[in-house]
């Protein structure tokens, strides 16, 4: 048996990965560099929680974080969305596939986060297939997900066209249950591990196993957030490791790889960690641009005395910076003319930038605050990654 697993060939003619339980053995060495990054990414978590701790509406801020993640681990599967479609999302009427996948990875978010700590709800195989259940939930116009909630009974593989051509073979079906069986009780296990290496460890070995026929990557990544919220090592969700994962994504695949043909458990834990500390850095930096951008239209505003329900409207706007005139209207329990007249006063101001055309069921966006918090989400060319695509 070799550090990480060991490739072995089935009855059905192809080789398949079968992982190791974790922990590693021999035991994962933090010596070194990795003792050094791992107290840096500690550092930049403890920063991110002191920052979540003084923020006068914590909730407006987690709420626009959520979204950032759903929308970048989204992209790493090959979405086609930006964060302006997504926030002025209406989940009645989704307007593409792309935007209702991003939706979903809000929703199973929003779901597991109140599961794991609204219901006290433990940590569990269980709760994986209730968050996949809701992740996948079939969006209008899109493909219908493969057996949503429910793990996979057959094959399925990363990269290629079929089995003889795959990139990478997770464990049959009989052998993945066994792994995910050990996978749920280290979830438990309090070792010598730091909880950030744990997580990085946790990451992998799901990744690896691959349980479900579709959405593995999307639910590895909230997997990442979940466990360390539940194990209080952040306080609030702020922390969107997507945008590393999507700047350095041929990496991170190859990272994944490196630790099943070599047992490398090393190389992958640096790679995370230094996600951490850089994703922890651009939280810090951006939650301070965006209490600095609501100061100063708050300023704006009482400076031309628009009123209360002007300062009412900046901070709904900082939950929800796409909005429509009806939207104002039911968020202030105002009249349709007092909301149409107060968007008029945001526009004058530059506060508000109409982003539709005509004049019926127009809509509007916060764009300076929409800019501070879409860095890092535009899409390029080459962003899409089939051959590690989920099969």
């Amino acid at each position: 048996m070799e550090r990480s697993g060991t490739y072995r060939q089935t009855l059905s003619g192809y080789k398949a990965f079968f992982p190791a339980d974790l922990p590693p053995e021999p035991p994962v060495s933090l010596d070194g560099d990795l003792v050094l990054l791992l107290s840096e990414a500690d550092r930049a978590l403890g920063a991110i929680n002191t920052i979540a701790s003084v923020l006068p509406s914590t909730d407006l801020f987690v709420a626009m974080f959520i979204q950032k993640e759903a929308l970048l681990s989204s992209q790493i599967e090959g979405t086609q969305s930006s964060l302006t479609d997504v926030l002025g999302a209406d989940e009645e009427h989704i307007p593409t596939a792309d935007v209702g996948e991003v939706v979903n990875y809000v929703k199973a978010m929003r779901y597991g986060l109140r599961r794991l700590l609204d219901d006290d709800f433990p940590m569990s195989l269980r709760l994986l297939r209730e968050i996949h259940g809701v992740l996948m939930q079939q969006v209008r116009g899109g493909k219908p997900a493969l057996t949503p909630g429910e793990f996979r009974t057959g094959q399925n593989w990363i990269g290629g066209a079929n089995l003889k051509t795959a990139r990478f073979i997770p464990p049959p079906p009989e052998a993945m249950q066994s792994a995910l069986d050990h996978l749920e009780k280290y979830l438990y296990v309090s070792d010598d591990l730091p909880v950030l290496v744990q997580c990085a460890l946790i990451h992998y070995q799901f990744e690896t196993i691959h349980p479900f026929n579709d959405g593995n990557g999307r639910l590895g990544r909230l997997l990442i957030t979940f466990f360390l919220v539940w194990r209080g090592v952040i306080e609030e969700p702020m922390l969107y490791l997507s945008a590393y994962l999507k700047t350095y994504q041929q990496e991170y695949y190859d990272r994944l790889m490196q630790v099943r043909n070599s047992g490398n458990f090393e190389a992958w834990i640096r790679f995370f960690l230094e996600g951490v500390v850089s994703v922890s850095d651009q939280v810090v930096s951006t939650t301070k641009r965006l209490q600095q951008q609501e100061r100063n239209d708050t300023d704006r505003l009482i400076d031309i005395n628009a009123g209360p329900d002007a300062v009412r409207l900046l901070r709904h706007l900082m939950q929800q910076p796409v909005v429509m005139v009806k939207d104002v209207q039911q968020a202030l329990g105002i009249t349709y003319g007092k909301a149409n007249a107060l968007i008029s006063t945001f526009e004058r101001c530059g506060i508000l930038h109409q982003i539709s055309q005509g004049r019926r069921n127009r809509k509007f966006s916060y764009k300076q605050y929409i800019d501070i918090l879409a860095e890092g989400t535009e899409m390029t060319p080459g962003d899409e990654t089939p051959q590690a695509s989920t099969k």
